[in-house]
């Protein structure tokens, strides 16, 4: 007999096999389904989401053939590769623009090409009323109703403008401002007011907020309204942009480009761009960097796979060895008729195919199905439309056919132990009980202890290839331990109630069918905590490296020095009636020597007064990394050690030299207690005490010895300045004081902007000069967009001369939405993995049940069995998943702190701050959330009744 006989009516009876076990055979075709759900979903998404260079150009210039750009040297030569207008040269040997104030401008419309049509685009940056109040935008003038600007921006409803009173908002101004169709806003440079008429977006960017008004309508109105009023600030305005349509037929070619660049015009060109020329034709092809393709994505690609050909051999194997035992008797009797070990394998192997070829085939359609169904969630997410599907039918082809595969690799284990087994065995329906290996443990203990150890070393050494073999190891050091693991519980369920021992008792017993989904859970489980860990662990470097410009959970309401009292007024009422404020509020003054330097500029200790904190010299308080022999010493100290010398007040000094409340170099300010407990956050009752009584409260300990500090002071008076004639001072007087101080711990010094609070009866005793700045709050919770802009209206009424600034957040707070993604996909595996088990132990030990309702067990035993079965595979799948998952995370971020020392021990100011910090959010919602609710599950969906059993014999 042929062999493709043999197999025709192997697949004959798999099929048939199928057909009869509907229950198993939909919880096998499942396990295939479901990675190949997610790769095609992910195949799909990912090529969809990424843009093309086709894209891109559209998302610059629309649907015009080019965008041509001055270069801003003047009408003189310059040289640019094909695909990029911004990476220009001036020719080598050619003529320099002169700086000396002459004319640059160059007619950018006589470089066109002739027989073109084009658009101008101008933006500015501009304040616009909004139905809360006073929003900061971007407004574009171009004619965005264009057939050019198709592509780039799309219209969503209402109309595009078709006069230079009208205007159209993006979504997401429109969503912020809450105008709508027909409002009115007004912008505030020009003071005229336009009809919004439309709401448009941008495919490319569906975040941006911002205004499209057309050409004159805007900037040009305002830079008249400048010339006529002083008081008016004329337009930040972006150079003029040109969109070209070329002649029909012809588009924007390279020698259009070269004769443009002769006059000083740089251009993008669709053609161009997509069929560039030979670098023989490009006089700027020896200059211009070619980018290396990285191969990141592909490594990633590569591990995605694997794992998802590893969760589908996991999950579908048991199920397919169930099905083999449940068969044992059909398998038998192929074999008392002569069959084959052989066929008796193609018989259990056709099952793999008939299944996996299901389960790929409906996988792949699910996929399309599920990208479709959550594109525009997607696509909110990536902040970007696809424009089309992007489908690469042979990367679905072989997404399909790996699930076929894996599905036949799933049963192959089965169906090499069915050939084995005795016909007699089969055909009587006895099985022997096999005892488990004690090697496998000891081998998985050892390459365990190997792959972790592999994985440090890479990490150690800077080899991210090292770290992930090591990690692969790790991994499988640990599926190898899975069967023991699964033992030990089973010991450990003696001293438990019914339920839950008979559940950890059936695992242990059938540690093949327990230990795969385990391990399937466990690897799900670890990608995602690695992901999770690393990311977390970025995020609290950035946060660590973020310098913020006002104390978390303040804002500041504040005035120039030439303000008003009554502006200030109106900017603190503005903060008090429409920000989330707790009922303290803090004020702060200025405090300066002679004239002010603010209102009377000049060379400061000659023309205006001057104010300074003499530090002391010696070693606590000079910063080591910023002194001679800081790079030796940064040769030899640990990460460790230059965090403690980066946080000590002498570097802190010198690492925070941004100025926030003012222009004053000193960061000497005038406060009471309430600055203290509100901004500082110094609760120490001996500090306000101090305040209260005179002494000034130091907030860097490095400028303080023996508890004082040395003050000077040049009272030097402008000839403006009507204090002179009061003080009578003909020359500059530098006075020197020494002040005692209450020195604050050293955790204070990195306080934003504030160096050391003064009482104002001290400052008046040191001859100094005091005036008002503003107030600080403590904010209940974050303004939104909507408080954010009524107090802005109500600042912009209070005149230019006061503001309120809020604290800056740190980067990386998107990372959040990555881990919860991460975490819902490890808890569906999860979920899917427990609950396929449990059905499979179900169909499985149905004689045990049956014993169980003989003996006089109630009907909810099988419903709360089931529900033990599936916590006790899930919540051991996680916590294996979050051991394993934490070794690549660790190992990467040891990689992280090497590069991290070669760069502080080049630049000692550098941080070297390389945290590890574990998700605990993501692991405690896996670890506790996940495993109860597949258990719930379980058990909800179990038949508490007992079926009627069929006599055997």
């Amino acid at each position: 007999m042929s062999p493709l006989t043999g197999w025709r009516a192997a697949l004959r009876i798999a099929r048939r096999d199928v057909l009869r076990a509907k229950g198993r055979s939909v919880l096998v075709a499942a396990m295939i389904a479901l990675p190949v759900l997610g790769m095609t979903a992910a195949d799909l998404t990912y090529r969809s989401v990424q843009p093309t260079l086709a894209d891109e150009l559209t998302a610059k210039i629309g649907s015009a053939d080019a965008k041509f750009e001055a270069a801003g040297v003047g009408p003189i030569q310059v040289e640019q590769p094909p695909g990029d207008a911004e990476d220009w040269y001036l020719p080598e040997g050619g003529p320099y623009p002169e700086d000396d104030g002459n004319d640059l401008s160059v007619d950018v419309p006589a470089a066109l090409p002739k027989g073109s049509r084009y658009l101008t685009e101008q933006s500015a940056p501009a304040s616009v009323t909004t139905r809360h109040g006073v929003a900061d935008t971007r407004v574009t003038e171009v004619d965005s109703g264009d057939p050019m600007l198709r592509g780039r921006i799309e219209l969503v409803e209402g109309r595009y403008p078709e006069s230079e009173g009208e205007i159209v908002a993006t979504t997401g101004f429109s969503e912020d401002s809450g105008l709508s169709v027909g409002d009115r806003l007004t912008v505030r440079g020009p003071g005229r007011s336009y009809t919004l008429t439309g709401v448009v977006e941008l495919p490319a960017n569906l975040r941006e907020k911002s205004l499209y008004a057309l050409p004159g309508a805007v900037i040009a109105p305002w830079q008249e309204a400048a010339d006529t009023d002083k008081s008016v600030l004329p337009p930040q305005a972006s150079e003029l942009a040109w969109l070209v349509k070329g002649p029909s037929g012809t588009g924007v070619t390279w020698p259009d480009i070269l004769a443009a660049n002769e006059k000083g015009v740089v251009a993008t060109s669709r053609q161009v761009a997509l069929n560039p020329p030979p670098n023989s034709q490009v006089p700027a092809a020896a200059r211009s960097e070619q980018e290396e393709p990285e191969d990141g994505q592909t490594e990633a690609t590569l591990t995605v796979v694997t794992m998802a050909l590893l969760e589908i051999v996991l999950l579908a194997g048991p199920a397919f060895a169930v099905g083999a035992r449940r068969s044992r008797r059909q398998l038998g009797l192929v074999g008392s008729c002569g069959g084959t070990r052989g066929q008796i394998r193609a018989v259990v192997l056709a099952s793999g195919v008939v299944l996996g070829g299901t389960g790929a085939a409906v996988g792949a359609g699910a996929g399309f199905g599920l990208t479709i169904l959550l594109r525009p969630m997607m696509e909110n997410l990536s902040g970007q439309r696809f424009g089309s599907l992007a489908v690469h039918p042979w990367e679905i082809l072989a997404i399909a056919l790996l699930g076929l595969v894996t599905g036949v690799l799933a049963a192959l284990a089965p169906a090499i132990v069915a050939g084995r087994q005795p016909v007699l065995e089969s055909l009587t329906g006895r099985h022997g009980s096999r005892r488990s290996s004690r090697v496998l443990p000891v081998i998985g203990t050892v390459v365990l202890a190997g792959g972790i150890a592999l994985a440090m070393y890479g990490g150690l050494r800077g080899s991210t290839q090292v770290v992930a073999a090591g990690s692969v190891l790790a991994e499988l050091g640990l599926l190898g331990c899975i069967p023991a693991i699964v033992g030990f519980l089973g010991r450990l369920g003696r001293r438990l109630p019914l339920t839950p021992r008979i559940a950890l008792r059936d695992a242990a017993r059938n540690r093949g069918r327990t230990a795969p989904a385990i391990a399937a859970v466990m690897a799900a489980v670890a990608g995602t905590v690695a992901i999770a860990t690393y990311t977390a662990s970025i995020t609290a470097e950035q946060a660590y490296d973020h310098r913020p410009n006002l104390t978390a959970g303040t804002a500041a309401a504040v005035a120039d020095a030439g303000a008003g009292t009554a502006e200030l007024s109106q900017v603190r009422a503005a903060v008090e009636q429409h920000y989330p404020i707790s009922a303290v509020r803090a004020d702060i003054e200025r405090v300066w020597a002679g004239s002010d330097c603010a209102v009377h500029p000049g060379e400061e200790g000659r023309d205006c007064g001057a104010l300074e904190l003499i530090k002391p010299t010696g070693k606590p308080h000079t910063c080591p990394l910023s002194d001679d022999g800081a790079k030796e010493l940064a040769q030899q100290i640990s990460a460790d050690e230059h965090k403690r010398l980066m946080n000590s007040p002498a570097c802190v000094d010198e690492e925070y030299s941004h100025r926030v409340f003012s222009g004053d170099d000193h960061k000497i300010f005038v406060g009471g207690p309430e600055l203290l407990d509100s901004y500082v956050k110094l609760k120490d009752p001996a500090a306000a005490k101090a305040l209260s009584a005179g002494t000034p409260v130091l907030l860097n300990s490095a400028y303080a010895k023996d508890g004082e500090v040395v003050l000077k002071a040049i009272h030097a008076y402008n000839d403006g300045d009507d204090t002179r004639r009061t003080r009578q001072a003909q020359k500059a007087t530098t006075a020197i004081d020494r002040l005692k101080v209450y020195v604050a711990p050293d955790r204070y010094a990195a306080t934003p902007g504030i160096q050391m609070i003064m009482p104002k009866k001290t400052a008046h005793e040191l001859g100094l000069h005091v005036g008002a700045l503003g107030s600080i709050y403590t904010l209940t919770r974050d303004p939104s967009e909507a408080e954010k802009q009524a107090a802005k209206a109500a600042v912009t009424r209070a005149g230019d001369g006061a503001g309120i600034i809020t604290a800056t957040k740190a980067a990386g707070n998107d990372d959040d939405s990555t881990r919860l993604l991460l975490a819902l996909f490890a808890s569906v595996v999860t979920l899917g993995a427990a609950v396929m088990t449990t059905g499979l132990s179900k169909a499985d030990a149905e004689t045990d049940l049956t014993t169980l309702s003989a003996v006089g067990a109630r009907p909810g035993v099988r419903r709360s069995l089931s529900g033990f079965q599936c916590l006790t595979v899930a919540l051991t799948g996680v916590l294996l998943g979050t051991a394993a998952g934490i070794v690549p995370a660790v190992a990467l971020r040891l990689t992280d702190l090497r590069a991290a020392l070669e760069a502080m021990r080049s630049l000692p100011m550098q941080s070297a701050y390389t945290p590890i910090v574990l998700p605990w959010p993501t692991i405690t919602f896996l670890a506790l959330a996940v495993p109860a609710l597949a258990g719930l599950l379980a058990a909800a969906l179990t038949n508490s009744r007992t079926p009627l059993a069929r006599r055997v014999g």
